[in-house]
Protein backbone atom coordinates (compact mmCIF):
# COMPACT_ATOMS: atom_id res chain seq x y z
CA UNK A 1 0.00 0.00 0.00
CA UNK A 2 1.23 3.30 -1.07
CA UNK A 3 1.12 5.49 1.52
CA UNK A 4 2.19 8.81 0.78
CA UNK A 5 3.22 10.47 3.88
CA UNK A 6 3.72 14.43 2.59
CA UNK A 7 0.87 14.17 0.77
CA UNK A 8 -1.09 13.25 3.93
CA UNK A 9 0.75 15.61 6.27
CA UNK A 10 -0.24 18.81 3.28
CA UNK A 11 -3.84 17.73 3.61
CA UNK A 12 -3.88 17.90 6.97
CA UNK A 13 -2.31 21.40 6.79
CA UNK A 14 -4.72 22.70 4.47
CA UNK A 15 -7.53 20.86 6.88
CA UNK A 16 -6.01 23.17 9.67
CA UNK A 17 -5.96 25.93 7.74
CA UNK A 18 -9.80 25.88 6.59
CA UNK A 19 -10.79 24.71 10.29
CA UNK A 20 -8.98 28.33 11.65
CA UNK A 21 -10.09 30.25 8.88
CA UNK A 22 -14.10 28.90 9.44
CA UNK A 23 -13.89 28.90 13.32
CA UNK A 24 -12.79 32.95 13.10
CA UNK A 25 -15.54 33.84 10.50
CA UNK A 26 -18.17 31.78 12.97
CA UNK A 27 -16.62 34.31 15.32
CA UNK A 28 -16.37 37.59 13.49
CA UNK A 29 -12.84 37.38 14.08
CA UNK A 30 -11.30 37.36 10.17
CA UNK A 31 -12.94 38.74 6.70
CA UNK A 32 -15.46 36.66 4.55
CA UNK A 33 -15.59 36.92 1.14
CA UNK A 34 -19.25 37.60 0.19
CA UNK A 35 -21.02 36.16 -3.03
CA UNK A 36 -22.71 38.40 -5.18
CA UNK A 37 -26.04 39.28 -4.73
CA UNK A 38 -27.11 37.03 -8.27
CA UNK A 39 -25.10 34.29 -7.33
CA UNK A 40 -26.73 34.62 -3.45
CA UNK A 41 -30.67 34.26 -5.27
CA UNK A 42 -29.15 31.23 -7.49
CA UNK A 43 -28.17 29.21 -4.57
CA UNK A 44 -31.22 30.16 -2.46
CA UNK A 45 -33.24 29.13 -6.06
CA UNK A 46 -31.46 26.08 -5.88
CA UNK A 47 -32.04 25.10 -2.07
CA UNK A 48 -36.01 25.75 -2.46
CA UNK A 49 -36.01 23.38 -5.87
CA UNK A 50 -34.25 20.92 -3.57
CA UNK A 51 -36.02 21.24 -0.72
CA UNK A 52 -40.00 20.95 -2.65
CA UNK A 53 -38.49 18.80 -5.28
CA UNK A 54 -37.89 16.45 -2.20
CA UNK A 55 -40.95 16.83 -0.69
CA UNK A 56 -43.63 16.61 -3.63
CA UNK A 57 -41.43 13.32 -4.32
CA UNK A 58 -41.83 11.92 -1.26
CA UNK A 59 -45.43 12.49 -1.32
CA UNK A 60 -46.13 11.22 -4.65
CA UNK A 61 -45.25 7.95 -3.25
CA UNK A 62 -47.64 8.32 -0.54
CA UNK A 63 -50.05 8.63 -2.43
CA UNK A 64 -49.01 6.17 -5.22
CA UNK A 65 -48.40 3.55 -2.20
CA UNK A 66 -50.01 4.33 1.05
CA UNK A 67 -49.13 1.65 3.23
CA UNK A 68 -45.06 1.53 2.64
CA UNK A 69 -44.93 -0.85 5.93
CA UNK A 70 -47.36 -3.47 4.03
CA UNK A 71 -45.20 -3.60 1.21
CA UNK A 72 -41.93 -3.59 2.61
CA UNK A 73 -40.69 -7.50 1.87
CA UNK A 74 -41.84 -6.62 -2.01
CA UNK A 75 -39.39 -3.95 -1.80
CA UNK A 76 -36.90 -5.89 -0.35
CA UNK A 77 -37.37 -8.22 -2.95
CA UNK A 78 -38.16 -5.52 -5.70
CA UNK A 79 -34.52 -3.86 -4.41
CA UNK A 80 -32.66 -8.02 -5.07
CA UNK A 81 -34.08 -8.46 -8.74
CA UNK A 82 -32.58 -4.63 -9.82
CA UNK A 83 -29.31 -5.73 -8.24
CA UNK A 84 -29.51 -9.26 -10.14
CA UNK A 85 -30.50 -7.24 -13.52
CA UNK A 86 -33.72 -9.68 -13.29
CA UNK A 87 -37.22 -8.52 -14.43
CA UNK A 88 -39.35 -8.36 -10.95
CA UNK A 89 -42.15 -10.69 -10.87
CA UNK A 90 -46.16 -9.25 -11.60
CA UNK A 91 -48.15 -9.74 -8.55
CA UNK A 92 -51.75 -8.40 -8.49
CA UNK A 93 -52.29 -5.48 -6.44
CA UNK A 94 -55.27 -4.78 -3.75
CA UNK A 95 -57.80 -4.33 -5.94
CA UNK A 96 -57.26 -7.41 -8.15
CA UNK A 97 -56.81 -9.42 -5.03
CA UNK A 98 -60.12 -8.28 -3.88
CA UNK A 99 -61.54 -9.06 -7.32
CA UNK A 100 -60.30 -12.79 -7.42
CA UNK A 101 -61.67 -13.22 -3.45
CA UNK A 102 -65.08 -12.11 -4.78
CA UNK A 103 -65.11 -14.12 -7.69
CA UNK A 104 -63.92 -17.29 -5.39
CA UNK A 105 -66.59 -16.84 -2.83
CA UNK A 106 -69.41 -16.84 -6.01
CA UNK A 107 -68.21 -20.02 -6.88
CA UNK A 108 -68.43 -21.23 -2.91
CA UNK A 109 -71.68 -19.63 -2.53
CA UNK A 110 -73.08 -20.69 -6.01
CA UNK A 111 -73.13 -18.55 -8.72
CA UNK A 112 -76.60 -18.68 -9.55
CA UNK A 113 -77.98 -17.52 -6.17
CA UNK A 114 -78.47 -13.60 -6.52
CA UNK A 115 -75.72 -12.83 -4.05
CA UNK A 116 -73.04 -14.91 -6.00
CA UNK A 117 -74.03 -13.78 -9.22
CA UNK A 118 -73.77 -10.54 -7.58
CA UNK A 119 -70.17 -11.09 -6.14
CA UNK A 120 -68.90 -11.89 -9.87
CA UNK A 121 -70.03 -8.44 -11.26
CA UNK A 122 -68.38 -6.56 -8.61
CA UNK A 123 -65.13 -8.61 -8.31
CA UNK A 124 -65.19 -8.42 -12.30
CA UNK A 125 -65.77 -4.81 -11.73
CA UNK A 126 -63.12 -4.60 -8.64
CA UNK A 127 -59.99 -6.70 -11.01
CA UNK A 128 -61.09 -3.96 -13.60
CA UNK A 129 -60.10 -0.84 -11.13
CA UNK A 130 -57.11 -3.04 -9.97
CA UNK A 131 -55.69 -3.45 -13.75
CA UNK A 132 -56.50 0.57 -14.01
CA UNK A 133 -54.59 1.26 -10.97
CA UNK A 134 -51.46 -0.87 -11.94
CA UNK A 135 -51.37 0.90 -15.02
CA UNK A 136 -51.72 4.54 -13.51
CA UNK A 137 -48.59 3.32 -11.21
CA UNK A 138 -46.38 2.52 -13.64
CA UNK A 139 -47.08 5.53 -16.15
CA UNK A 140 -46.65 7.63 -12.95
CA UNK A 141 -43.67 6.39 -11.95
CA UNK A 142 -41.95 6.94 -15.47
CA UNK A 143 -43.35 9.88 -16.52
CA UNK A 144 -43.41 11.63 -13.33
CA UNK A 145 -41.47 10.29 -9.86
CA UNK A 146 -38.28 9.08 -12.21
CA UNK A 147 -37.60 12.91 -13.31
CA UNK A 148 -37.73 14.09 -9.53
CA UNK A 149 -35.61 11.29 -8.25
CA UNK A 150 -33.00 12.01 -10.93
CA UNK A 151 -33.12 15.06 -9.92
CA UNK A 152 -32.18 14.37 -6.74
CA UNK A 153 -29.87 12.07 -7.21
CA UNK A 154 -27.94 13.13 -10.02
CA UNK A 155 -28.22 17.02 -10.65
CA UNK A 156 -28.54 17.60 -6.96
CA UNK A 157 -25.77 15.70 -5.89
CA UNK A 158 -23.27 17.25 -8.26
CA UNK A 159 -24.47 20.71 -7.64
CA UNK A 160 -23.90 19.86 -3.59
CA UNK A 161 -20.50 18.62 -4.55
CA UNK A 162 -19.39 21.69 -6.76
CA UNK A 163 -21.06 24.03 -3.93
CA UNK A 164 -18.55 22.22 -1.03
CA UNK A 165 -15.62 22.99 -3.59
CA UNK A 166 -16.57 26.65 -4.32
CA UNK A 167 -16.97 26.43 0.01
CA UNK A 168 -13.60 25.14 0.35
CA UNK A 169 -12.04 27.68 -2.11
CA UNK A 170 -13.58 30.59 -0.72
CA UNK A 171 -11.76 29.19 2.81
CA UNK A 172 -8.65 29.18 0.78
CA UNK A 173 -8.55 32.53 -0.87
CA UNK A 174 -9.66 33.93 2.57
CA UNK A 175 -6.51 32.46 4.50
CA UNK A 176 -4.36 33.40 1.86
CA UNK A 177 -5.94 37.02 2.13
CA UNK A 178 -5.39 36.87 5.88
CA UNK A 179 -1.35 35.47 5.36
CA UNK A 180 -0.85 38.11 3.17
CA UNK A 181 -1.95 41.04 5.69
CA UNK A 182 -0.23 39.68 8.59
CA UNK A 183 3.28 39.36 6.24
CA UNK A 184 2.72 42.68 4.92
CA UNK A 185 1.76 44.01 8.54
CA UNK A 186 5.33 42.03 9.77
CA UNK A 187 7.64 43.32 7.04
CA UNK A 188 6.23 47.05 7.87
CA UNK A 189 8.14 46.31 11.26
CA UNK A 190 11.18 45.09 10.50
CA UNK A 191 11.41 48.07 7.97
CA UNK A 192 11.02 50.42 10.50
CA UNK A 193 13.75 52.88 11.97
CA UNK A 194 15.51 51.30 14.67
CA UNK A 195 15.83 52.48 17.97
CA UNK A 196 19.17 53.37 19.78
CA UNK A 197 19.54 49.83 20.73
CA UNK A 198 19.89 48.62 17.37
CA UNK A 199 22.66 50.83 16.34
CA UNK A 200 24.95 48.27 16.98
CA UNK A 201 26.08 46.86 13.80
CA UNK A 202 24.76 43.04 14.89
CA UNK A 203 21.40 44.62 15.38
CA UNK A 204 21.51 46.18 11.87
CA UNK A 205 22.54 42.91 10.61
CA UNK A 206 19.63 40.73 12.12
CA UNK A 207 17.23 43.60 11.39
CA UNK A 208 17.82 43.42 7.52
CA UNK A 209 18.35 39.74 7.46
CA UNK A 210 14.54 39.69 9.21
CA UNK A 211 13.28 42.58 6.44
CA UNK A 212 14.41 40.49 3.73
CA UNK A 213 12.73 36.99 5.38
CA UNK A 214 9.77 39.40 5.87
CA UNK A 215 9.56 40.58 2.12
CA UNK A 216 10.77 37.11 0.99
CA UNK A 217 7.29 35.74 2.46
CA UNK A 218 5.52 39.07 0.85
CA UNK A 219 6.06 37.53 -2.27
CA UNK A 220 5.39 34.01 -1.49
CA UNK A 221 1.52 35.00 0.27
CA UNK A 222 0.81 37.53 -2.65
CA UNK A 223 1.92 34.43 -5.27
CA UNK A 224 -0.49 32.04 -3.02
CA UNK A 225 -3.73 34.30 -3.16
CA UNK A 226 -3.07 34.77 -6.83
CA UNK A 227 -3.69 31.40 -7.21
CA UNK A 228 -6.35 31.08 -4.19
CA UNK A 229 -8.53 33.71 -6.19
CA UNK A 230 -8.27 31.64 -10.03
CA UNK A 231 -9.08 28.82 -8.23
CA UNK A 232 -11.83 30.26 -6.98
CA UNK A 233 -12.90 31.71 -9.82
CA UNK A 234 -13.00 29.09 -11.62
CA UNK A 235 -14.57 27.10 -9.41
CA UNK A 236 -17.66 30.30 -8.91
CA UNK A 237 -18.13 29.99 -12.64
CA UNK A 238 -18.51 26.60 -12.89
CA UNK A 239 -20.92 25.86 -9.98
CA UNK A 240 -22.93 29.11 -11.32
CA UNK A 241 -23.74 27.50 -14.55
CA UNK A 242 -24.79 24.65 -12.33
CA UNK A 243 -27.10 26.52 -10.80
CA UNK A 244 -28.31 28.41 -13.82
CA UNK A 245 -29.27 25.03 -14.84
CA UNK A 246 -32.05 24.82 -12.61
CA UNK A 247 -34.12 26.59 -14.77
CA UNK A 248 -34.22 23.72 -17.11
CA UNK A 249 -34.86 21.70 -14.23
CA UNK A 250 -38.01 23.82 -13.25
CA UNK A 251 -39.03 23.36 -17.55
CA UNK A 252 -38.60 19.70 -17.22
CA UNK A 253 -40.36 19.11 -14.35
CA UNK A 254 -43.77 21.44 -15.63
CA UNK A 255 -43.71 18.89 -18.12
CA UNK A 256 -43.77 15.92 -16.16
CA UNK A 257 -46.32 17.81 -13.87
CA UNK A 258 -48.32 17.56 -16.98
CA UNK A 259 -48.05 14.00 -17.75
CA UNK A 260 -48.87 13.08 -14.05
CA UNK A 261 -52.16 15.25 -14.29
CA UNK A 262 -52.95 13.33 -17.89
CA UNK A 263 -52.11 10.04 -16.29
CA UNK A 264 -54.43 10.88 -12.87
CA UNK A 265 -57.62 11.98 -15.55
CA UNK A 266 -57.28 8.93 -17.58
CA UNK A 267 -56.98 6.55 -14.25
CA UNK A 268 -60.08 8.19 -12.75
CA UNK A 269 -62.18 8.20 -15.83
CA UNK A 270 -61.60 4.65 -15.80
CA UNK A 271 -62.54 4.07 -13.10
CA UNK A 272 -65.57 6.19 -13.60
CA UNK A 273 -66.97 4.61 -16.86
CA UNK A 274 -65.89 0.74 -14.69
CA UNK A 275 -68.19 1.63 -11.72
CA UNK A 276 -70.70 3.26 -14.31
CA UNK A 277 -70.66 -0.22 -15.83
CA UNK A 278 -71.50 -1.80 -12.56
CA UNK A 279 -73.72 -0.09 -11.54
CA UNK A 280 -76.02 -0.31 -14.51
CA UNK A 281 -75.62 -4.64 -14.61
CA UNK A 282 -76.50 -4.34 -11.23
CA UNK A 283 -79.74 -2.28 -11.35
CA UNK A 284 -81.85 -4.56 -11.85
CA UNK A 285 -80.67 -6.79 -8.78
CA UNK A 286 -82.92 -6.51 -5.97
CA UNK A 287 -83.83 -8.34 -2.81
CA UNK A 288 -87.48 -9.44 -2.01
CA UNK A 289 -89.55 -5.95 -0.50
CA UNK A 290 -85.72 -3.79 -1.28
CA UNK A 291 -84.76 -2.18 -4.12
CA UNK A 292 -80.57 -1.78 -3.85
CA UNK A 293 -78.11 0.83 -4.98
CA UNK A 294 -79.03 3.62 -4.82
CA UNK A 295 -77.10 6.54 -7.10
CA UNK A 296 -74.53 7.70 -5.05
CA UNK A 297 -74.07 10.68 -7.64
CA UNK A 298 -77.86 11.83 -7.61
CA UNK A 299 -77.00 14.74 -5.17
CA UNK A 300 -74.73 16.11 -7.75
CA UNK A 301 -76.78 17.03 -11.33
CA UNK A 302 -73.01 17.31 -12.23
CA UNK A 303 -71.99 14.10 -12.37
CA UNK A 304 -75.76 11.96 -12.08
CA UNK A 305 -75.25 9.03 -14.68
CA UNK A 306 -77.75 9.12 -17.76
CA UNK A 307 -80.17 6.66 -18.26
CA UNK A 308 -79.13 5.38 -22.05
CA UNK A 309 -75.99 3.89 -22.74
CA UNK A 310 -72.79 4.78 -22.77
CA UNK A 311 -69.87 3.22 -24.31
CA UNK A 312 -66.18 2.47 -22.38
CA UNK A 313 -64.59 4.84 -24.39
CA UNK A 314 -66.45 7.81 -22.27
CA UNK A 315 -69.00 9.29 -24.93
CA UNK A 316 -70.45 12.27 -23.95
CA UNK A 317 -74.31 10.76 -21.58
CA UNK A 318 -77.07 12.74 -21.78
CA UNK A 319 -77.43 14.95 -18.68
CA UNK A 320 -80.69 14.20 -16.35
CA UNK A 321 -82.57 17.37 -17.04
CA UNK A 322 -82.32 16.78 -20.57
CA UNK A 323 -83.38 13.17 -19.99
CA UNK A 324 -86.40 14.14 -18.02
CA UNK A 325 -87.44 16.50 -20.46
CA UNK A 326 -87.42 13.96 -23.33
CA UNK A 327 -89.79 11.47 -20.97
CA UNK A 328 -92.30 14.56 -19.99
CA UNK A 329 -92.43 14.81 -23.53
CA UNK A 330 -93.79 11.68 -24.28
CA UNK A 331 -95.52 11.62 -20.44
CA UNK A 332 -97.27 14.71 -18.70
CA UNK A 333 -97.27 13.59 -15.77
CA UNK A 334 -100.01 15.83 -14.07
CA UNK A 335 -102.44 13.99 -16.64
CA UNK A 336 -101.73 10.39 -14.97
CA UNK A 337 -104.34 8.87 -12.80
CA UNK A 338 -103.47 6.19 -10.32
CA UNK A 339 -104.54 2.72 -10.89
CA UNK A 340 -107.39 1.36 -9.20
CA UNK A 341 -105.09 -1.37 -8.41
CA UNK A 342 -101.40 -2.05 -7.71
CA UNK A 343 -100.54 0.80 -5.65
CA UNK A 344 -98.01 0.24 -2.50
CA UNK A 345 -96.33 1.83 0.08
CA UNK A 346 -92.38 2.89 0.14
CA UNK A 347 -90.38 4.16 2.52
CA UNK A 348 -87.90 6.97 1.07
CA UNK A 349 -84.38 6.07 2.03
CA UNK A 350 -82.42 9.40 0.84
CA UNK A 351 -83.23 12.47 0.61
CA UNK A 352 -84.09 13.65 -3.12
CA UNK A 353 -84.23 17.12 -5.03
CA UNK A 354 -86.17 17.44 -7.97
CA UNK A 355 -84.79 18.34 -11.57
CA UNK A 356 -87.79 19.73 -12.83
CA UNK A 357 -91.47 19.76 -12.19
CA UNK A 358 -92.19 16.66 -13.26
CA UNK A 359 -90.70 14.90 -10.15
CA UNK A 360 -91.26 14.56 -6.79
CA UNK A 361 -88.94 15.73 -3.67
CA UNK A 362 -88.29 13.51 -1.14
CA UNK A 363 -87.32 13.33 2.28
CA UNK A 364 -85.73 10.19 4.00
CA UNK A 365 -88.01 8.23 5.89
CA UNK A 366 -91.35 9.15 5.02
CA UNK A 367 -93.72 6.92 3.45
CA UNK A 368 -95.81 7.77 -0.32
CA UNK A 369 -97.81 6.26 -2.49
CA UNK A 370 -95.90 4.59 -5.56
CA UNK A 371 -96.85 2.95 -8.84
CA UNK A 372 -96.13 2.46 -12.27
CA UNK A 373 -97.72 3.67 -15.62
CA UNK A 374 -97.42 2.36 -18.92
CA UNK A 375 -94.37 4.06 -20.58
CA UNK A 376 -92.70 5.16 -17.74
CA UNK A 377 -88.89 3.87 -17.77
CA UNK A 378 -88.18 1.16 -15.36
CA UNK A 379 -85.97 3.52 -13.10
CA UNK A 380 -88.53 5.77 -12.36
CA UNK A 381 -92.05 5.66 -10.56
CA UNK A 382 -94.78 7.86 -10.24
CA UNK A 383 -95.11 8.65 -6.47
CA UNK A 384 -97.67 10.31 -4.63
CA UNK A 385 -97.54 12.89 -1.45
CA UNK A 386 -100.70 14.22 -0.82
CA UNK A 387 -102.00 16.22 -3.50
CA UNK A 388 -98.53 16.56 -4.80
CA UNK A 389 -97.45 13.98 -7.72
CA UNK A 390 -94.39 13.61 -9.43
CA UNK A 391 -91.60 10.96 -10.83
CA UNK A 392 -89.04 9.54 -8.19
CA UNK A 393 -86.44 7.13 -8.76
CA UNK A 394 -86.35 4.08 -7.55
CA UNK A 395 -82.97 3.40 -6.36
CA UNK A 396 -84.13 5.84 -3.70
CA UNK A 397 -87.14 3.46 -2.18
CA UNK A 398 -87.63 0.70 -0.04
CA UNK A 399 -90.92 -0.63 -1.08
CA UNK A 400 -93.26 -2.20 1.69
CA UNK A 401 -96.10 -3.50 0.49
Amino acid sequence: MDFNVKKLASDAGVFFTRAVQFTGEKFGQVEKTELDAHFENLLSRADSTKNWTEKIFRQTEVLLQPNPIDHTGARIEEFLYEKLDRTVPSRPNNGELLGHYMQDAAKDFGPGTPYGSTLIKVGDCERRLGGAQREFLQTSAISFLAPLRNFLEGDWRTISKERRLLENRRLDLDSSKARLKKAKLAESKAAAVPDFQETRPRNYVLSASASALWSEEVDKAAHELRVAQTEFDRQAEVTRLLLEGISSTHVNHLRCLHEFVEAQTAYYKQCYLHMQDLQKELAGVSMPGFLLFPNAFAGNPGLSMASGGSSPQGNATLPQDAASAVETDTLKIEEVQAPATGTRKAKVLYDYDAADTSELSLLADELITVYTVPGMDSDWLVGERGNQKGRVPVTYLELLS
